[in-house]
């Protein structure tokens, strides 16, 4: 049960009369802990000075005690030292085969100390993420922990966040703190949209053009899509060391990054690279303005399967994740309609235009699978021949969800109605006083709300919901600064989404996302203040 915070509130009275002590830890955080009990008994104090013991022969318990102490000194000035071993009071991280599920920790906090457990070093991880939320952000030299026993683990496995750095690049440093913003909130998914018609993004040996010329536009349209270009050479990869590095960041943080190389739509970077890879032969430009391009791989050309087999390789290589994304969004038919070579395969394979894409999905899959790997793409997929192995991202709207869950397919459920990022944060009246977007409207208040089960959906069927992810396209969000903006506070409206089952309170959700704030402003974040007016700082107010 989660009980109100009395004892708290006494603790907040007394702690200032402790010398060098800010206020009592808050274990009221995001996501909210499944059970968090305050008990009787007396407080501990931590303090500077102090070590945090952890398992032995345990490089992830060694990281994680490490993570403890580094996130401890940044936001509240306590310094804490880890230490291998055991301790029987004081700060200890262990490893324990009782607490159920392999992201599941227990917190307690007693006169002897503080104990974070969990079976696995991902389960520790978690209450190191609570823990570091709960305390205050200041500057001290100790901190006074109220007694509680917290009991957690995730509603879903499954929770991710996408960045689109094709529409714009975006620096190592930032897909690193962008990493950071996911392990603060509790999410084990990095999804990262490496290519599409505006800029190809990722080192593939094999095919080096796709770099020298596919990552490179020689311009960007200004505005919403207007007749204006910018005329400017744009342009930027990550060579396969860096994407590498970025791998095993994330995996230290127990975040899985799932690569998508988008096929066989949105591939006009890699046209004009390699045009004979299309249905035309081109030539082509890699793409200046946004959405939808009707040239796409023709898919009666074997050489688009050596192509893309040949990159899944090496992205294979890269990439240890078991889903492996293929994106297959929005590719128009006109080539394949047109094309003589599309035409023979659709005759031999008793196609329509539409269905075509199932032949060339069916076969990337197949490698895939052959690889000890499993296909993941949006919802457009379902269209063709796929076999349950497949894992559907349903974007259109849930219903494409229910509907591929239904057939046995897992799911991981991304609708633009909830989860879309690049969408406005600001009603109609105050969008113009936004960054220009792709328009839309979704308010942290509607990311809340969001039920990952559809309506309708069959018991059977939930199993199948692996999660939800959220997604911040890039076309109108070209600074890392913007990018934070865009995702925060959303972000923790999704966690909370993603990991805490139970009846929803939006109010009571604020309240602890008002106290999150301060630790997006210690480490410098940006995020919209639309919820809290009297922290907007107005360019146009008077002095």
């Amino acid at each position: 049960m989660r009980k109100t915070f009395l004892l708290f509130i006494l603790l907040c009275v007394i702690a200032p009369q402790v010398a060098s002590a800010m206020p009592a830890a808050d274990y009221n955080v995001v996501p909210l802990p499944q059970s968090v009990t305050l008990v009787e008994g007396e407080s501990f104090m931590m303090e500077s000075g102090m070590t945090v013991a952890y398992t032995e022969d345990n490089e992830d318990m060694k990281r994680n005690a490490e993570f403890l102490c580094e996130y401890v000194s940044e936001t509240t000035g306590v310094r804490l030292t880890p230490v291998a071993g055991k301790a029987k009071k004081g700060m200890r991280l262990v490893l324990d085969k009782k607490v159920k599920g392999d992201e599941a920790y227990t917190i307690v906090v007693d006169k002897k100390g503080i104990t974070i457990a969990g079976s696995t070093p991902r389960g520790v991880f978690y209450g190191v993420q609570t823990l570091r939320k709960s305390l205050p952000v200041g500057n001290a030299t100790r901190i006074l922990m109220p007694a509680v026993e917290i009991k957690d683990c995730p509603r879903f496995g499954h929770r991710g966040m996408m960045l689109d750095c094709s529409r714009h690049f975006f620096p190592l440093s930032f897909v690193k703190r962008y990493i950071d913003l996911l392990a603060l909130h509790n999410m084990n998914v990095f999804h990262w949209h490496l290519s599409d018609d505006q800029g190809w993004r990722i080192e593939i040996k094999k095919y080096p053009l796709l770099t020298t010329i596919g990552s490179k536009r020689t311009g960007t349209v200004i505005g919403f899509n207007t007749m204006l270009d910018d005329s400017i050479a744009y342009g930027g990869f990550y060579t396969q060391d860096e994407a590498r590095e970025i791998v095993e960041y994330a995996r230290q943080r127990y975040i899985t990054v799932v690569p998508e190389i988008d096929m066989p739509g949105h591939m006009v970077a890699a046209l004009t690279a390699y045009p004979d890879l299309g249905c035309t032969g081109g030539p082509y430009q890699v793409g200046h303005r946004w959405g939808i391009y009707n040239d796409v791989l023709c898919l009666g050309n074997e050489k688009v399967y050596e192509f893309c087999e040949g990159v899944l390789d090496e992205i294979m290589q890269i990439f240890p994740s078991k889903l492996i994304h293929i994106g297959g969004d929005e590719s128009p038919t006109v080539r394949w309609t047109n094309c003589p070579k599309c035409q023979r395969v659709a005759t031999e394979h008793n196609l329509k235009p539409e269905t075509i894409q199932g032949y060339f999905t069916s076969r990337i899959e197949k490698f895939v699978n052959s690889r000890g790997r499993s296909i993941i793409g949006w919802d457009e997929i379902l269209a063709g021949n796929i076999d349950q192995s497949a894992t559907i991202m349903s974007w259109r709207n849930t219903e494409y969800g229910r509907k591929a869950a239904e057939a046995g397919h897992d799911v991981i459920m991304s609708p633009t109605s909830h989860c879309y990022f690049d969408y406005n944060q600001a009603d109609e009246k105050n969008a113009k006083y936004e960054p220009t977007l792709c328009g839309g409207y979704l308010p942290v208040e509607k990311v809340y709300s969001f039920e990952p089960y559809a309506e309708g959906i069959s018991d059977e069927a939930k199993k199948h919901i692996l999660g939800v992810q959220a997604n911040l396209w890039t076309e109108y969000i070209q600074y890392p600064n913007q990018a934070e903006y865009q995702v925060l506070p959303r972000m923790a409206a999704l966690c909370e989404v993603q990991w805490t089952a139970g009846k929803k309170d939006y109010k009571a959700f604020v309240e602890r996302l008002t106290r999150l704030l301060n630790l997006y402003d210690a480490y410098n974040l940006n995020y919209a203040r639309h919820l809290w007016p009297d922290r907007i700082v107005s360019p146009w107010a008077d002095n």
